[in-house]
């Protein structure tokens, strides 16, 4: 994976939350969405969809995201601000072609709702009916918050 973007959604909060009054509300979950087209910083691309595909929740807790020291205890310290996933997120095995996919996405809700960052997987991945459960071993869906 490249960087990472943030979406417009996140940069607008991220701004209020800083340098205005504003206080925005963290994502009671996270939802990891994977696309067959690129997404942009104002959303788009192409959702897989179908086959049995959802969105998979990795909630912002601890225990699921590392501290950007590595880890998933105390406070995120030093100068690499990078989290990655703690556990593994795992899919359902498709029941159809889900497509090539070529991109994820971070979402606020299961479906729908607003697309916090986004990126291009290192490598396409071609998914087919029948196929095992894609899935993110522990450690490869890296955010780099630079």
């Amino acid at each position: 994976m490249g960087v990472q973007q943030a979406s417009d959604f996140l940069e607008n909060a991220i701004v209020d939350w800083i340098f205005r009054t504003r206080t925005p509300a963290k994502p009671a979950a996270l939802w990891v969405a994977l696309f067959t087209a690129a997404p942009s910083d104002v959303g788009g691309g192409t959702e897989v969809a179908g086959g049995g595909y959802a969105r998979v929740n990795l909630p912002p807790l601890d225990t699921n995201w590392t501290a950007t020291q590595g880890g998933t205890t105390g406070n995120s310290s030093g100068t690499g601000g990078m989290t990655q996933n703690a556990v593994a997120v795992a899919y359902a095995a498709p029941s159809a072609n889900w497509g090539t996919i070529t991109h994820f996405a971070i979402f606020d809700a299961a479906s729908g709702g607003n697309m916090l960052i986004w990126d291009a997987l290192t490598a396409p991945r071609t998914v087919l009916g029948g196929d095992p459960a894609p899935s993110f071993a522990v450690g490869q869906l890296q955010i780099l918050v630079a």
